[in-house]
């Protein structure tokens, strides 16, 4: 039976189950990420709409001395859909995939009071058609674009993966007539299904911590209280979209999530799964939601992780198996397909 990338990767793990050769930034324990200033900064990927929004722009992160076109890798992080701040923390994905030959965009979208669903996921195909058709421009290979966000921008991720093919999804921001496809996709606990976040919860929600209720982050997302428009609320989940032309993808989900049920990466994964999709899903039983970068570099969130896969292949498995996940295991994914 053919090896799968889950194989690859434990092959290359040290002594205590720990991955070699590590960036020193990323040892266990390690505090603040660390930041690079971008090379370009506020770029339009499209017209601000509405004027004041920033949903539009995206922040460059060039490695110096490239010699060759550079595979793109976009960033993009969460806010509970609620402001247009995506690109913010894309200083500190720069400062890890620059070293590794990554150019990086920084990439905000409109929040859900600037514009409903799914209009968010049209801001992302804009920006990845934008840095497509200014590839010459930048010295970008515009073949190997990833996508990688935490939260609601994990959401976007996932969205972006899945919906390469799926035209009635493309919208009409920015540049068009240029494929939004990315070839693989990293998300840091994303929602996937909000029908059911609640019954997953870690505790009986009330109030506005409901997901159900009408101002509820979903709710103000799709425009509707979910459970009263399931068929917008399928059309803003990820596994609506699953077909054999979806790229690699691996989650990350903690699994004392407080906010986003660890459940929601699982049924996503599971999803993926069944379809025989190329899928990786690791889960940290310790970690709460946010702190993406502590899931890669903190001891405390990364103790009883797990890591399981599914080959694109020939649909084989890899069941669970401890694993202690670092940059190093988000690289050597985003190297397996974006060179």
């Amino acid at each position: 039976m053919r090896r799968t990338y889950l194989l690859i990767l434990c092959l290359t793990l040290g002594a205590g189950g720990r991955l070699t050769g590590q960036p020193a930034t990323s040892q266990p324990g390690a505090g603040a990420p660390p930041s690079i200033a971008p090379t370009q900064a506020d770029v339009a990927y499209a017209p601000a709409d509405p004027e004041t929004s920033k949903g539009h722009q995206l922040d460059l992160y060039l490695p110096a001395g490239a010699t060759r076109p550079m595979p793109v890798v976009i960033w993009t992080a969460g806010s509970a859909w609620m402001a247009d701040t995506g690109k913010r923390s894309a200083d500190a994905v720069a400062a890890q995939l620059n070293l590794a030959g990554y150019a990086v965009a920084g990439v905000s979208i409109r929040s859900s009071s600037q514009v409903k669903f799914p209009g968010q996921l049209h801001d992302m195909k804009a920006a990845v058609r934008w840095l497509r058709a200014n590839a010459a421009k930048y010295n970008f290979d515009p073949n190997h674009i990833g996508i990688i966000g935490d939260s609601s921008g994990g959401w976007t991720s996932s969205m972006t993966a899945v919906t390469g093919d799926a035209p009635e999804m493309e919208g009409s921001v920015g540049v068009t007539g240029v494929s939004s496809a990315v070839q693989v996709a990293v998300a840091f606990y994303p929602p996937t299904n909000f029908l059911n976040m609640d019954t997953w919860a870690l505790r009986k929600c009330s109030g506005p911590q409901c997901h159900d209720g009408e101002e509820s982050p979903e709710s103000r997302l799709v425009g509707c209280a979910i459970q009263t428009c399931p068929e917008k609320v399928k059309a803003a989940s990820p596994m609506t979209y699953i077909t054999p032309a979806d790229p690699p993808i691996l989650i990350l989900h903690g699994g004392s999530d407080q906010l986003v049920p660890h459940n929601q990466g699982e049924q996503f994964y599971m999803a993926l799964n069944k379809a025989c999709k190329e899928t990786v899903f690791i889960s940290l039983p310790k970690a709460a939601h946010g702190n993406w970068n502590g899931f890669l570099t903190n001891d405390s969130l990364r103790e009883g992780a797990t890591i399981r896969s599914t080959s694109g292949a020939d649909c084989s498995v890899v069941n669970p198996m401890l694993y202690q996940p670092t940059w190093k295991t988000v690289i050597e994914f985003l190297d397996k397909y974006l060179k």
